[in-house]
């Protein structure tokens, strides 16, 4: 699924990709190769809970052998009501019908700002980001009316835009179930090993098996009937 229409020059192939070492930011990854993107990859370290998430966004730029992996660095106060940036916040192992303390305030309007300013310094149009719309935790701006709301916006607000031009935010998982995702990515070869989706994990980045993301991740393996390379504590 994307955003917006396609611009009326700077026509390319290629993408700025936001990756965050997670199981569905390397799917569309996935999805955008395979659809003959070049990528360009953005991180971000906003002091997430743990290291080995960028560790493993790094691993997978690499092994992809993307000509360009970009990590922005964030200052970590923005941010500090959140489970994932305050160690003093316990990591729900429950689940509940509210908005969890894992939310990060404005995270994916900003990581999606940024990634916009940089699109438009690269002359590239196309903006992948691998937001999910049913099996997360509940965020808001994981949801389909904030992406078209923010590409509108992205498409009010640049030089790019206002000659002519329009930015398009693809969001290939935004309807899709966790073992769907996970199916496309075994049929495009990705290694899911690589990756880390769990809030909690080690310094190796191995999961705790407890959390949200675990839960969703552990049950996805088991839905697609695939097996659960997920490195576990």
């Amino acid at each position: 699924m994307g955003y917006g229409t396609r611009p009326l020059k700077f026509m390319s192939r290629k993408t700025v990709i936001l990756l965050s070492g997670g199981m569905d930011s390397a799917t569309s990854l996935a999805i955008a190769l395979n659809q003959k993107y070049e990528c360009y990859a953005l991180s971000f370290d906003y002091n997430q809970r743990h290291g080995a998430e960028l560790n493993a966004a790094r691993k997978i730029a690499e092994t992809y052998k993307l000509p360009e992996h970009k990590i922005f660095t964030l200052d970590h106060t923005l941010f500090g009501n959140s489970a994932l940036t305050n160690l003093s916040i316990d990591v729900p192992e429950t689940e509940s019908d509210e908005i969890p303390v894992t939310y990060v305030p404005g995270r994916n309007m900003i990581f999606l700002s940024i990634a916009v300013a940089w699109a438009e310094t690269l002359g590239i149009t196309d903006i992948f980001i691998g937001v999910n719309a049913i099996d997360y935790s509940g965020y808001p701006d994981c949801r389909p009316e904030f992406i078209k709301s923010f590409n509108e916006m992205a498409n009010l607000a640049t030089k790019f835009s206002v000659e002519g031009g329009a930015f398009i935010i693809h969001t290939p998982l935004i309807n899709l179930s966790k073992p769907e995702i996970i199916q496309i990515g075994h049929k495009l070869d990705l290694d899911y090993s690589n990756t880390v989706s769990c809030y909690q994990s080690d310094k190796e980045g191995r999961a705790c098996k407890k959390c949200d993301a675990c839960r969703y991740r552990r049950q996805g393996f088991l839905d697609a009937g695939l097996e659960d390379v997920t490195q576990y504590a």
